[in-house]
């Protein structure tokens, strides 16, 4: 089964040879980005310790998008640069390892590992392709709530859409003759390719734990005082998040149709899947059990039993090991959870400085004072619409929210915005602006790899799916948000 944890990076892309002249260039974007900012003067009201912390946040976030080294390689040395030129302490550029969010997706990375371990993931996806497999519609619908079912639990979209989805998808467009190199993309591969892509990116933006930016998300909203539970969140997205994905794979069947209808095959080949792996082992049996206990602690821990979600993924975390279902060894190989700590403490930690030193305050006061004035509705419209196409000049859903998602909360609450409605809505777009391109989040050059879908296409519906996803989020959204009390 294919492992959750990145792939190895090649020379050429990821990892670059020393010293040459690519790597050279790419340090020289995110230097020259930093020392700029450092040497102008601080505005006034902004202290130069705030300033200078801007221009190494800023530097650091200009690197993870050129990429000289990979994103945690490139944080640890923001964090360095913290400590080295004194703005703070060494111990407050540390401060983020000891953040319980982020550990919360650290611990849930180690959980996901035992859905691909002990085959239960896949299990779920054919149990989902014999019963919606007889049509190409269906098998569209199968991929989808597969997503759908790992997402509370794989914070990787790129392990559920690459890891999960993308084998069967692929085996079953073969299996009907649909291949990329030989003109028969859109038999039925093309398609299923992008029914699987967007319906990653609406369960992506569904849970708290569903990708690994959202929890980045809910902190930089609790710098600003705004609690965002596993719950809040689950329930606030519930509605608008059920209505795409019965609707987009149905879109795009419509307006991007297979040209095989009937699969019945496709059925077939999931059952005899099914009969290879034989019946549930003891140990899929313990990590479905697990897989329920989360979900309970997740929804009803924080009112019921005054237990955060960090110490439920604690307690799935010890169920697992002490039923022996993940070994130790499974947790120091788990390379996609030991990254993500070392850049999600590296952005919060600066995030949480810039907040403490001053500087975001600062923003929100002068953002205040220029649109004093102006109703909140069209204000928070305007914002979030920036916010969201955007995106287009992102390679990483990270990325773009450390650098932008902080000041258009702070700026979304100056104009009266409701505060939970606001970090909510910029948290779900966080996701869902995610749709548009072949390399806006880890599944897309994944998905788009494989060759079904050209560039062109890619794009094309992408943005009619991101206007879809735009009016349903805030349209029908809206209105159960408006039930829920959100605004």
């Amino acid at each position: 089964m294919t492992s959750i944890a990145p792939p190895t990076q090649k020379p050429g892309k990821d990892v670059l040879a020393p010293f040459s002249y690519n790597y050279l260039l790419r340090w020289l974007i995110p230097l020259a980005i930093g020392l700029f900012i450092w040497f102008i003067p601080p505005p006034e009201g902004v202290t130069p310790e705030a300033w200078h912390m801007l221009a190494i946040f800023v530097a650091t976030i200009a690197g993870i998008i050129a990429k000289p080294l990979p994103m945690g390689a490139v944080a640890m040395i923001g964090i360095t640069m913290t400590a080295v030129t004194q703005i703070i302490t060494p111990t407050d550029a540390l401060s983020g390892f000891g953040n319980t969010t982020i550990w919360l997706i650290v611990i849930a990375f180690f959980i996901s590992r035992g859905f691909i371990k002990t085959g239960l993931g896949a299990r779920i996806a054919y149990l989902f392709m014999t019963a919606l497999g007889k049509r190409s519609l269906g098998l569209g619908y199968g991929l989808v709530a597969s997503d759908l079912v790992l997402a509370p639990a794989i914070p990787s979209n790129t392990a559920r859409a690459g890891g999960v989805v993308f084998p069967i998808l692929t085996s079953i467009a073969k299996a009907y003759g649909s291949n990329p190199d030989d003109g028969t993309n859109r038999k039925l591969g093309a398609y299923l390719t992008k029914a699987a892509f967007q319906g990653t990116i609406i369960t992506s933006a569904m849970f708290l734990t569903a990708m690994a930016a959202n929890p980045l998300a809910a902190q930089l909203a609790a710098d600003q005082g705004i609690t965002i539970t596993w719950g809040t969140w689950a329930i606030a997205a519930l509605v608008p998040g059920v209505i795409c994905l019965i609707l987009i794979p149905l879109l795009l069947y419509k307006i991007y149709p297979p040209e095989i209808k009937e699969t019945p095959a496709a059925a077939q080949i999931a059952r005899d899947k099914l009969t290879e792996m034989g019946k549930m082992k003891g140990s899929e049996w313990i990590m479905l059990g697990a897989f329920f206990l989360l979900l309970v602690l997740w929804i009803f821990g924080p009112n019921r039993l005054g237990m955060d979600a960090t110490t439920a993924a604690l307690i799935g975390l010890a169920f697992l090991l002490f039923t022996t279902v993940l070994n130790w060894g499974d947790i120091l190989n788990e390379r996609g959870a030991w990254d993500t700590l070392v850049w999600f403490a590296a952005l919060v930690m600066m995030a949480t400085q810039l907040n403490k030193l001053g500087f975001i305050p600062w923003f929100s006061e002068q953002m205040g004072i220029r649109v004093e004035g102006y109703n909140w509705v069209p204000a928070f419209l305007a914002l979030s619409l920036v916010y969201f196409y955007s995106h287009y000049l992102f390679a990483s859903n990270t990325a773009h929210v450390s650098a932008m998602y902080a000041p258009f909360l702070a700026v979304a609450l100056v104009v009266g915005t409701p505060p939970l409605l606001a970090a909510l809505v910029l948290a779900f777009f966080s996701n869902l602006f995610s749709s548009m391109t072949h390399y806006g989040t880890g599944p897309a050059p994944v998905l788009y790899g494989s060759g079904y879908v050209p560039m062109s296409d890619w794009w094309r519906l992408g943005l009619i799916i991101s206007v879809i996803n735009i009016v349903i989020w805030l349209g029908i959204g809206g209105v159960w948000w408006k039930i829920l009390g959100l605004w």
